[in-house]
């Protein structure tokens, strides 16, 4: 993928409000790039600790984290997804009213 699709991935995420969930999908689609929503998964797999990018925000196209239930990142994404009041403790993610965009 070349330079401008991932900044328009970037921009994409960037644009995604706090306390909303958006899809890997519909990430893809909205950067100009539908059926790469693998893409965007590998592109956030490989971003920085100490990013700003919410990439948080971003969810499996059934509204539920993507990445293994045990391992620190998924306690770390389920934790801002908390803070933002749009999971809650037992890790259900509230898909249907924070879905972006709507």
């Amino acid at each position: 993928m070349n330079d401008e699709a991932i900044q328009q991935i970037y921009a994409v995420i960037h644009g995604v409000p706090a306390g909303r969930l958006c899809s890997y999908g519909k990430v893809a689609e909205l950067a100009g790039l539908p059926g790469q929503a693998r893409y965007v998964g590998r592109l956030l797999s490989h971003l920085p600790k100490d990013t700003r990018l919410p990439w948080f925000r971003i969810v499996n196209s059934q509204g539920k984290i993507s990445l293994p239930p045990n391992s620190e990142s998924y306690r770390r994404q389920l934790t801002y997804l908390i803070e933002e009041s749009s999971a809650d403790e037992s890790g259900k993610l509230f898909w249907r009213q924070c879905r972006w965009p709507d």
